[in-house]
């Protein structure tokens, strides 16, 4: 099992201290709003002219069941002293997902966190490292807070490269998705990974707008990624679940592995992320392959 520290702090570009929280839910419920079609909630199109895409605000103040001068200023940003019922009224106007209404419960209502030092590492508990140890034939790995890469098993190792050998900073996934054209080529389904990338980068500004290294990360990745610029005005959310991925390996070929990832109860800012195959398929045999090569398949590069 690999881990290293957490990447320290660097330097944090000007205007970059944090995310402007305010002009965040603001933009959210724009967003969202703009996609929905009178006709998508029952709401008669008298075919005029309409100067913004989707619903109007009065529409969607009426479907809310709130004024429009009420609902203006939520989305003008001020969020003081909404209620959660209001709330829940304007997530079901608006039909977002469950990621998209707690991303707004967070933007509106967000929760008061103790400060901690800028420097702070985020810890793997040991007892979860020895877990890593023990999942022989499993790559698996440990993702902490703006998508850090913390920890993470041999097979992890085989299967994305060996991250132990990347500077500190470099360990996070988006920096590897938008910045590393390796991983552009690993995944075959690259688009659909950068889109999820940014959508869970999107859930973590909604509860921790406040911190400056997210803010930094976004500003980086906003200017060195059009497409990573692209995606974050979109102001998708989506939490990390469950799913497939198709990969191609440059020892062992293409693979279609299933993820599973798993929250920790202690702590909710870290999440357990396994891969494996259907029992008997090609990929399965091509994850034995990876496990035989061992530590030589960590010194062979992505691409």
């Amino acid at each position: 099992m690999d881990e290293l520290p957490e990447p320290a702090a660097g330097p944090l570009e000007p205007g970059r201290a944090a995310l402007d929280r305010r002009a965040e839910l603001s933009e959210f419920l724009r967003s969202r709003r703009a996609r929905l079609k009178p006709e998508d909630v029952g709401l008669p199109d008298f075919g005029r002219h309409r100067r913004v895409p989707g619903l109007r605000r009065e529409e969607l103040a009426q479907l809310a069941g709130v004024s429009v001068a009420y609902y203006t200023r939520l989305e003008q940003g001020n969020g003081r002293n909404v209620s959660a019922e209001v709330l829940d009224s304007i997530a079901r106007a608006l039909r977002l997902t469950g990621a998209e209404h707690a991303h707004l419960t967070h933007l509106a209502k967000p929760k008061q966190h103790k400060r901690r030092p800028a420097a702070r590492q985020q810890q793997v508990r040991t007892g979860l490292r020895q877990l890593l140890d023990s999942m022989d034939g499993i790559p698996a790995y440990v993702s902490g807070r703006r998508s850090d890469i913390l920890a993470w098993n041999r097979m992890a190792a085989a299967l994305f490269g060996d991250w132990a050998e990347l500077p500190a900073q470099e360990r996070n996934w988006a920096r590897l998705v938008f910045l590393r054209p390796d991983y552009r080529e690993l995944f075959v389904d690259w688009d659909q990974k950068a889109t999820d990338i940014v959508s869970y980068l999107r859930m973590d500004a909604g509860c921790h707008p406040d911190d400056p290294r997210l803010s930094a990360l976004v500003g980086e990745l906003s200017v060195k990624s059009e497409v990573f610029r692209r995606l974050w005005a979109t102001h998708d959310v989506k939490e990390k679940s469950h799913g497939t991925k198709r990969m191609r390996h440059p020892l062992v070929g293409d693979l279609a592995l299933s993820f599973e990832t798993f929250g920790l109860v202690d702590d909710s800012e870290q999440h357990l992320i396994t891969y494996h195959a259907e029992p008997g398929s090609a990929s399965a045999e091509a994850l034995r392959l990876l496990a035989s090569w061992g530590t030589d398949a960590r010194r062979v590069p992505l691409a």
